[in-house]
Order: C-alpha cells, then structure tokens, then sequence
C-alpha cells in the first residue's frame, strides 16, 4: 500500500515532487508560481529584446545586446534552477543543484562586468568594445566556474556514484556547496567595483546605465550574503536548506528582472543623444576663437601699427602706414615729408594693387 499523498497532490505522485503541491507546505507552490511567472517574464523580454533591435538608433547599445540577451539566458536558467530545489534531493537533483548554480550565477555575472566594464569606457570618451569582444569576455569569464563546477561534480560522484550528494551530511553538502561558489564571489565583486568607475566620467548619459549594473549587482550581494548566512548556520535546520536556496534563486532571479533588463529596455529605443560622446575630429578645431562681425584689419589700427614695427624692427613693414612712417623719418633725415612721399607713392600703388 503506497503513502497517502499531501492534501492537494494527486494520488500515486512520487514523493519527490510533494513540495510542489503540498498545500501545507506552502512554500514551494508560492516559489513554484514566483519561478514560473519569473521564466515567462524572462522570455518575454528576450522576444522584446529581439523585436527592438531594428529599433534601436544608438550603435553602441545595439553591441551590448547579444550580451544582455546570454545574460536573460542565464536568467530563464535561473527560474527554472528553482523547481530542482523545490524537488526533494536525490541522484538527479543533488548533480543538477552543484552543477549548474554557480554557472548560471557565473554567467550573468560575467554579462553584467562586461556591460559594466564598457561603460567605464563610454562614460569617459574612449572607444568602446565590438560586439564579439563583449560576448567573447561573457563566455569567457563564465567558462572558468563551468570547469570548476565540472571537476567538483565528478570527482565528488567518482564518476558513478550520483546519490553521493544526498548521502553527504547536510552541513558537509552545505560547505561544499558554498566553497564552490567562490569564483562567482569573485565575479560580483569585480562587478560591483568596476561599477563604480560608470559614475566617474564627463558623458552623464552612460551613468544610468551603470546604476541598473550597481543597484542588480548590490541586492544580489545582501541575498547571497543572507542565503549563506543562514546555510552555513544550524539553527533552522537541515529541512530549511532548500527553502532557503529555491528562495534565494527566486528573489535573485527577479532582482536581475526588475533592477536591470527592465529599466535597460525602456532607455533601448531612446534616439540618440550627441553629448554622449566627444566631439569627433576635435584636435583639429581651434581651442579660443574670437567672433567677429563684418571684416576686420588690424592694419588700420595704430596700435598694431606700433606693435608690428616694433617687433619686426623694420619702419616700412606695414603696408598701409606710410604716412606716418614718412613723417617719423622725415623728421630724423631732415628732408621734407613730400620729398620721401614722391619717393615712395609708385611703391605704395602698386602694393594697394596688389592687395
């Protein structure tokens, strides 16, 4: 004779999936609509993301969007991560759980550090990354924790043995599940300080988009370091382990929703805005310009006159002022100032002619 199932499971349902309808244990029904709506939602803002490409104006954010697109698959992973904690642990869950937490954590961290770390670029001027740079550097700092989590998983196994994580003690699991997750401890760190270089910068517009990185990257560092807090401490108790690792995903998964693709979805289609980036060929434009109307020669003004023939040394440098020159060396030569006229007056016609 087989066990009674919990009120509202059906009658010869696994044991295993009883959390997910076990209407005394609450819990995992609301975490089971919460990761479900979560997964709809992240699918839907990847339709989104793909139906505004075309409309996006600004160059630079459509490269950021196959990045932002791994990072909603990560995302969907996420959510649907939730149902193999909701699920009791056994052979298929335990492997499930130490595999692919810390690399989807490692992945959308990885998508949100590039994001941040080409904004640190555009906020101060420079050139930003291409598109396959970007999502070359995702995949590439996510690859790292995919090679820890697979040598942890089957040297723990031995290759064969998948029960072994349920046979662990649950606070020898519990420290190696978090001993695992270091690299993506590392991961969020570096994410939430190259964040803070977005707000250094003269172009004011990239530094929204670096606070959605900051305020995503700063709730989920208080969830993990909630969730591990209490993991790592006895008092609830091993039968909280799941409760309280499905709710962490759930919370986290919706965090990365609301704090970032959310707010970066509604600034995608905005037209693009010039002070945002420097001003091209700038080395070429002169630094002081003075505006003047009409046509203006210094060469009328005494002053200059003075000026030019005091630096140039020479009385007859400055075309138009012959009069005045003539007078000054009239007076030192001792002729009259009509002789020295009549001498130069075919030298003057002729540079008026000429100008």
């Amino acid at each position: 004779m087989g066990t009674v199932p919990p009120d509202g499971c059906c009658l010869g349902l696994d044991p295993r999936y009883h959390r997910l309808c076990d209407r005394k244990a609450a819990w995992g029904i609301v975490l089971e609509a919460l990761a479900a709506v979560g997964a709809v939602t992240s699918v839907a803002f990847m339709i989104a993301l793909l139906v505004f490409t075309c409309k996006v104006q600004d160059s630079n954010k459509r490269k950021v969007l196959p990045t932002q697109f791994l990072f909603l698959l990560g995302v969907l992973g996420i959510f649907g991560l939730t149902f193999a904690f909701i699920i009791s642990l056994d052979g298929s869950t335990g492997p499930t759980r130490f595999f692919l937490f810390g690399i989807l954590f490692a992945l959308c961290f990885s998508c949100l550090l590039v994001h941040a770390f080409n904004l640190t670029r555009l906020v101060q001027g420079r050139q930003p990354l291409s598109m396959l740079a970007m999502l070359g550097l995702a995949l590439g700092f996510s690859l790292v924790q995919d090679v820890i989590a697979i040598e942890y998983v089957v040297l723990t196994m031995n290759r064969t043995n998948v029960n072994i994580f349920s046979e662990l003690p649950p606070p020898r699991r519990n420290e190696d599940f978090v001993m695992l997750l270091i690299y993506v401890f590392f991961l969020m760190t570096l994410t939430f300080f190259t964040t803070s270089f977005t707000f250094w910068g003269p172009f004011t517009g990239w530094k929204r988009h670096g606070a959605h990185i900051f305020l995503a990257t700063l709730l989920s560092i208080a969830i993990w370091v909630t969730w591990i807090s209490l993991l790592l401490v006895p008092t609830p108790g091993p039968e909280w382990d799941d409760t309280i690792l499905s709710s962490a995903l759930v919370a986290n998964g919706w965090v990365f929703l609301l704090a970032y693709v959310a707010p970066e979805l509604q600034l995608l289609t905005k037209q693009r805005n010039p002070m945002d980036y420097p001003v091209e060929d700038a080395f070429c434009k002169p630094q002081l310009m003075k505006q003047s109307y009409g046509v203006e020669n210094t060469a009328y003004s005494q002053e200059g006159i003075t000026q030019g023939a005091e630096e140039t040394g020479d009385t007859f440098y400055a075309p138009y002022s012959t009069h005045f020159q003539l007078q000054a060396e009239a007076v030192h030569s001792g002729h009259p100032p009509w002789f020295h006229w009549m001498a130069v007056t075919p030298q003057v016609s002729a540079l008026r002619d000429s100008a």
